[in-house]
């Protein structure tokens, strides 16, 4: 009763009433090879809407917590980095949950209890309970595979950021823009204005692609609290997430 949660006890949870029930099946989504397969016709589509506008991004910006959005926006531009293109691909994940930033590369369950396949990625240790902030959809103790690797290899990048910067970054984009982002999607919008404000300092034209990749019409709580200063940036201690580290799977 006193948790706040997280995707990997959701997952737990979901598991545990699928398999408790005949007419029932659960298909693990977000991080898996497949669903990031299927989210890569953002990153296709967007290469098409660049190639009409006459510009090729300079650096590929999206909000990640399980990787499956970042996957979907970065994926397709891959094979042109490797091709001699010159693109960066930045993952922006929270500071309060930040598995690729601070994680360990190893072996590690899906979900909180351990009913899932072991994966090898960057995780914080499948019980790790990250803060109750805004941004539910990045508050995961793991990263795809595939991401993980491409992290691993330097292929991609990736930063942290903390919730009231994100938050501030939102605010900025809706008076700009008209539309107000979800939680996750500020991460996104504030990497993207970091990397802004990086080429208005060194005078270099950038073209920055980022992922909108939800409104936060359901989030309007969140933003009061923002106003009302009730939110509240977590610096995580890193003692837990070696506790937690040390807890992960004995894998030979």
């Amino acid at each position: 009763p006193n948790s706040p949660g997280s995707l990997g006890i959701a997952i737990s949870e979901a598991v545990e009433e699928a398999a408790s029930r005949a007419d029932t099946n659960y298909a693990l989504g977000s991080v898996l090879n497949h669903v990031c397969l299927h989210q890569t016709v953002i990153g296709l589509e967007a290469k098409k809407q660049l190639e009409m506008a006459g510009v090729y991004p300079d650096v590929v910006v999206s909000c990640c917590g399980g990787g499956s959005n970042f996957a979907g926006t970065a994926f397709p531009f891959i094979a042109d980095k490797a091709a001699g293109k010159n693109v960066r691909l930045l993952a922006v994940e929270p500071s309060s949950c930040p598995s690729l930033t601070r994680g360990h590369y190893a072996y590690d369950f899906g979900d909180t209890v351990g009913l899932t396949p072991l994966m090898l990625q960057y995780t914080l240790g499948h019980d790790f309970v990250p803060p109750g902030i805004h941004a539910g959809g990045l508050r995961y103790h793991g990263a795809s595979s595939l991401v993980s690797q491409l992290v691993k290899e330097g292929i991609v990048e990736a930063i942290a950021v903390p919730q009231l910067a994100t938050f501030e970054a939102g605010v900025q984009f809706a008076r700009t823009e008209g539309i107000i982002p979800a939680p996750e999607s500020n991460h996104a919008v504030r990497g993207a204005i970091d990397e802004a404000l990086k080429a208005k300092e060194t005078g270099e034209p950038k073209v920055i692609f980022f992922t909108l990749s939800g409104h936060g019409h359901f989030d309007m709580v969140s933003y009061d609290k923002y106003f009302a200063g009730e939110l509240q940036d977590y610096d995580y201690p890193q003692a837990a997430i070696e506790a937690a580290l040390a807890r992960l799977p004995k894998v030979s």
